[in-house]
């Protein structure tokens, strides 16, 4: 599966992810694309899944006839996301074309 990240996802999620394809927006100089011009992007290239941390995304951007996936964080925060890798990486292998999942993180302080 290619999986893209979005800015503010954090980048060692990707070492849960074996297996998968894994890019990043800033690397691939997508970083300052808005999200509609984002994920017509990824859907060109091929990605089936967008990792964010805009929640906003959803509300922003209609997902109907999709063929990524958008899977956002809660919580951005690495001491709070690394808690909850298991259920990320559940939520992006469950992924289907045009769903948004919300994988809440709660902080831990």
């Amino acid at each position: 599966m290619k999986i893209l990240f979005d800015n503010g996802t954090p980048n060692p999620i990707a070492r849960s992810l074996r297996g998968h394809d894994v890019a990043f927006a800033r690397r691939v100089g997508w970083h300052e694309l808005n999200n509609g011009e984002l994920l017509k992007q990824a859907e060109l290239a091929g990605f089936h899944v967008l990792v964010t941390t805009d929640k906003n995304i959803r509300y922003q951007q209609n997902l109907a006839g999709r063929r990524i996936a958008i899977v956002a964080l809660g919580n951005q925060q690495w001491p709070d996301v690394r808690l909850h890798l298991d259920r990320i990486v559940a939520a992006i292998e469950a992924a289907a074309p045009g769903s948004y999942t919300e994988v809440e993180i709660p902080h831990n302080r």
